[in-house]
């Protein structure tokens, strides 16, 4: 295996040319970490619950 500076420090990193671990971290140019999760807004899409402050309620929502 090659040491690779990129390495988290496992040993264990194999890291592709896009900066991808097989752990999944991605190299942000400083350092391995989990690359943010893509924002998607999609007409189907639940409500997210935690950040509008209401409850989840069977049938529909209503507020706290």
């Amino acid at each position: 295996m090659n040491d690779d500076p990129r390495c988290c420090g496992t040993g264990t990193c194999i890291i592709n040319e896009e900066g991808y671990c097989w752990c999944g971290q991605k190299w942000d140019g400083q350092k391995m970490c989990f690359p943010e999760k893509p924002v998607q807004a999609s007409a189907g899409a639940a409500p997210d619950f935690a950040q509008s402050g209401k409850t989840p309620v069977p049938g529909g929502e209503r507020d706290r």
